[in-house]
């Protein structure tokens, strides 16, 4: 028997059967009609197994361009590994290596989600600063709409799975499946609210002030004394149904008007301590990744997460506007986080 060409795939496939049977390579080559020193090549590479990869040394880099690379990435934020080191004229280092040496002084993290600030919106948010820095905020009134979908934020359905187990089953539906809009203040260590804005109403001016009328006036502030009227500031950002004419008439025939009624800084939630609190209602309503199948069962829900929220955590929330005012001047009015 001559050498032939190389084993086929069916020759390898019966080469192991017969092994298995128990036959010798010398029965195996006489059953194939195939060179012995052919099958004892192929069992012999096939017991061996892959070798081993050999690592290739890395090319290393010095002290010099290490500094360059720490300041191009704090210059660079969000910026690829390649563009950092280009950026450097470092060039032949392969990906895995700049990833190590960016992982000893950066880490991957998203850009944070906040409002644009030029030089005229942080010289009025020091101005407003300024002017309510002696203010007694036990005596605001801090308000806010936020709007939950039925699926959650983006992003929220994430967490550590057990090896074996599957991840559940998420809904997939367009624009989250529909949401409901919500309304809510807080002062000094009192929930007002939540209340839930009429499914399908535009906040327009006339419909923001009519929603106002219904529950806020007509549910809380009649309830209150006189004396508390008095002194109560009325808090609510620059959204256009809220700082419109219209809205600033029919609050002033309401009592709220001059300084009854805050005048508020241009991109500035991090200053109201109620985006907190929509923070801790979110994380509870969405916790382990839960959806919800109507608007009446994450509102529900919504009720269920204000009423958990004690008035010790809205007290500590409405203190915090002290250091608030306070990081704003020391920050010349650039964003304070919240």
């Amino acid at each position: 028997m001559g050498q032939k060409k190389d084993l086929t795939g069916s020759e390898k496939s019966k080469i192991v059967r017969y092994l298995a049977e128990g036959c010798s390579s010398l029965k195996i080559a006489k059953l194939l009609k195939r060179d012995h020193r052919t099958i004892k090549r192929f069992i012999q590479n096939s017991q061996q197994g892959r070798k081993k990869r050999v690592e290739k040394p890395r090319r290393k880099i010095t002290a010099h361009e290490l500094r360059k690379v720490k300041r191009a990435a704090a210059k660079m934020p969000l910026a690829t590994s390649l563009a950092i080191f280009q950026s450097c004229n470092i060039t032949g280092v392969p990906k895995s290596t700049r990833c190590a040496i960016l992982r000893d002084m950066a880490k991957v993290r998203k850009a944070e989600r906040r409002p644009p600030l030029n030089k005229t919106h942080k010289l009025k948010r020091q101005d407003w600063a300024k002017k309510y820095v002696k203010t007694d905020f036990s005596k605001v009134l801090w308000t806010d709409e936020m709007r939950v979908s039925l699926d959650g934020p983006d992003g929220w359905a994430r967490g550590w799975i057990g090896k074996g187990q599957r991840a559940p089953v998420r809904l997939r539906r367009q624009q989250g499946g529909g949401g409901v809009l919500v309304w809510a203040g807080i002062i000094k260590d009192e929930l007002v609210g939540p209340f839930w804005v009429e499914d399908g109403v535009k906040l327009n001016s006339q419909s923001y002030c009519q929603f106002l009328e219904d529950t806020f006036f007509k549910q809380w502030y009649r309830k209150k004394s006189a004396s508390f009227k008095k002194n109560m500031i009325f808090m609510q950002d620059n959204a256009p149904s809220h700082a419109s004419k219209y809205s600033t008439t029919w609050l002033a025939r309401k009592g709220i008007k001059e300084e009854k009624l805050m005048t508020w800084p241009p991109c500035s939630p991090d200053l109201n301590p109620i985006e907190n609190l929509w923070s801790i209602i979110k994380c509870e309503i969405y916790k382990e990744g839960k959806q919800y199948t109507s608007l009446n069962s994450v509102w529900e829900a919504v009720v269920a997460a204000a009423r958990n929220v004690d008035g010790e955590q809205i007290k500590t929330l409405t203190e915090s506007m002290d250091g608030r005012l306070l990081s704003v001047l020391a920050k010349k009015g650039g964003y304070i986080g919240r």
